[in-house]
């Protein structure tokens, strides 16, 4: 979030490397050992070697702003402000659904996922999940089978599978989805980095399906962070005293998530059977403004471009608060930052 209030507060990524030290102080939360860094500018030796890398293997860097940046996911407070990508995929597919759960998969956890990603071929939705084992590759291996594009989101960079028993079906997924991670490269998969890993896998999806899961684990953590988001939850539902659909049936018994027995449910759930043929609708124009928001809308007193010492001064709000609207409303695309922390209205 420091990141983005940068951006937000100094008009641009490029802003802040230009922004002198006693602006920069006056941003709320920036550390001393932030401002170092910005400063003597050594992030941007890191990011050179990064692009570098980038460059080489033919990857994708989608900075939070950028189009191709997974819209569902930039809505979520906590989304990361870069990403890295190599596929070949829409992230910001019409359809998309996440698929979790144990990683000691059986029989049954496996049949739920070929047959979810059998009955939803002709949906053309894209499959989320985390490369893991168990579930997650099930559901990515079920996927490839069934011709639905698939991405694994990583705990790590670019320049490893993890895994590594995945490494060929990593490749195959390059082909007909991708690989996503928010870590640069030379990230390895250290064990707080999974729960940010599931954090994008609930943010960038419409629904959230729990195919296995013990009463405890990552799976879980997953559905509780897309409840959080305002996504759909799905379990499937296992017998009683089985360990891993204690967790399955925990969520549906507390009311956390569906239930599901097929993809015709999860059809019906989330309304697909009545948008076939349908053109997508833009929200934003059917959007309705906090007061916040409507406190920096009417700031701008008529006119198309307002800088944000301005924007301050008549909203009212303060830095920090200022700061997180002013972002709300650009992933909206209600207002554009320009040069010089200023900002057009676009609304």
């Amino acid at each position: 979030m420091l990141g983005k209030k940068l951006v937000a507060w100094c008009g641009g990524p490029e802003a802040v490397f230009r922004e002198k030290k006693r602006q920069l102080e006056k941003i709320p939360g920036i550390g001393q050992q932030t401002l170092s860094n910005i400063l003597q500018q050594t992030v941007l030796k890191r990011a050179e070697e990064e692009i570098e890398f980038l460059q080489k293997k033919q990857f994708q860097a989608l900075f939070y702003l950028d189009k191709a940046y997974p819209k569902r996911l930039q809505h979520c407070a906590d989304s990361p402000m870069m990403l890295y990508f190599n596929g070949n995929t829409d992230l910001n597919a019409e359809r998309c659904i996440g698929v979790v759960g144990t990683r000691s998969a059986t029989e049954y956890g496996k049949q739920l996922c070929e047959q979810l990603a059998e009955e939803l071929r002709s949906e053309s939705v894209l499959v989320v999940s985390g490369l893991a084992y168990g579930i997650d590759t099930a559901a990515h291996r079920a996927s490839l089978k069934h011709g639905l594009p698939t991405v694994g989101v990583l705990a790590h960079g670019l320049d490893r599978v993890y895994p590594y028993v995945n490494r060929s079906l990593a490749e195959r997924m390059t082909e007909q989805g991708g690989l996503l991670t928010e870590f640069m490269n030379g990230a390895i998969p250290d064990r707080e980095n999974f729960p940010k890993r599931n954090r994008i896998v609930a943010g960038m999806v419409d629904a959230l399906i729990v195919v296995e899961s013990a009463r405890r684990g990552g799976a879980l953590i997953t559905a509780d962070i897309a409840n959080s988001y305002n996504r759909d939850v799905f379990a499937f539902p296992g017998r009683a005293g089985d360990v891993y659909s204690s967790g399955c049936n925990y969520l549906i018994r507390t009311n956390r998530a569906a239930l599901i027995e097929s993809a015709s449910d999860l059809r019906y759930a989330l309304g697909w059977d009545n948008k076939k043929g349908m053109a997508p609708v833009q929200t934003r124009l059917f959007r309705d403004f906090s007061p916040e928001e409507t406190q920096v809308v009417e700031a701008f007193a008529g006119e198309q471009e307002a800088g944000i010492d301005d924007i301050m001064l008549r909203s009212g709000l303060t830095a920090s608060k200022l700061a997180g609207v002013l972002l709300a409303l650009e992933f909206d695309a209600v207002i554009l930052a320009l040069p010089g922390k200023k900002y057009r209205l676009l609304a």
